[in-house]
């Protein structure tokens, strides 16, 4: 039995998806075919998406689509079939990207700092490293994951997020590269024309030369946990250690709350899983479907 809660949530996800696509979403999903004008609506399918990740919990598209016939058919009475809801929401994997990015944008919090950010990625993983991966092989290769001890097949997510006292940091920025990606070569190809900003990020982003010249000509600056220098002197080692350990642990301070983010997207949303993805357009939805259902968070 749906209580009246759920059915109003569900209300409120569907006007907002409708707001949303008159505005902006429908230019980018036109249809120039005679199938132009589908009965089961991109909104409906868009909602049901963002519904059943969101609210009730399910991540598969098979088990979002049986809820919905068991409990909500009256409400979308010209649903089709798995196989075709599947498709429909592969098809509308660039509108879910459009729309994970409008969340983002139009419901950043008033206490969120434009003057310092937090940088990390994640792994969403295809497949073990064991296996040979098969899937969207335009944008997963192999890669090892330190965190988990892990060699896997899949893709990297990048997040800048914008600095957000005693609470998670806001995303301002989530790219998808391939799992073998630097993460320092992602920030000098998305986030290195950013001005007048100081990151936080790990190790991974630590380049001298390239820092000292982004301070230069941007006035921004990396600050990062310092690393340890290779064959140093014991007696130079120990003469630095008490500096090291303190700057180190304030900057892994400050920069702890990208971690609990990603904590966050994978507890709402199960992102990191995508072994049932088969095709590139699929791991763009299910990537860019979860990123909205989580943003969801931002609005209600």
């Amino acid at each position: 039995m749906i209580d009246q809660a759920t059915k109003t949530k569900l209300t409120e996800i569907y006007l907002l998806i409708c707001q949303k696509y008159d505005s902006e979403l429908q230019y980018h999903c036109q249809r120039f075919s005679n199938n132009n004008s589908p009965r089961f609506t991109d909104q409906e399918a868009i909602t049901i998406y963002l519904f059943c990740v969101h609210v009730e919990k399910r991540f598969k598209v098979k088990e979002m689509h049986s809820f919905i016939k068991r409990y909500f058919s009256d409400w979308f009475p010209k649903l089709h079939s798995y196989v075709a809801f599947s498709t429909r929401i592969n098809n509308l994997s660039h509108v879910l990207q459009l729309l994970s990015e409008s969340f983002m944008e139009d419901f950043i919090p008033e206490a969120c700092s434009d003057k310092f950010s937090l940088l990390d990625s994640m792994p969403i993983i295809t497949c073990s490293g064991k296996r040979q991966g098969r899937v969207a092989k335009e944008i997963t290769d192999k890669s090892y994951c330190s965190t988990k001890n892990l060699y896997y097949f899949g893709v990297k997510l990048h997040a800048l997020a914008f600095k957000n006292n005693n609470q998670l940091p806001h995303p301002e920025s989530i790219v998808i590269s391939k799992a073998s990606e630097n993460d320092l070569t992602v920030f000098k190809e998305k986030w290195a024309t950013i001005e007048k900003r100081t990151f936080f990020g790990d190790k991974i982003y630590i380049n001298k030369e390239f820092f000292d010249q982004l301070y230069l000509q941007k006035h921004a600056e990396m600050l990062t946990p310092i690393k340890a220098v290779k064959d140093q002197p014991i007696a130079l080692k120990k003469w630095d250690s008490a500096f090291n350990f303190q700057y180190s642990k304030a900057v892994s301070t400050v920069r702890q709350p990208i971690e609990s983010f990603f904590n966050w997207l994978i507890e709402k949303t199960d992102i990191q899983r995508a072994s049932k993805v088969r095709s590139y357009k699929g791991l763009q939805s299910h990537i860019f479907g979860k990123l909205a259902a989580a943003f969801l968070s931002f609005v209600f």
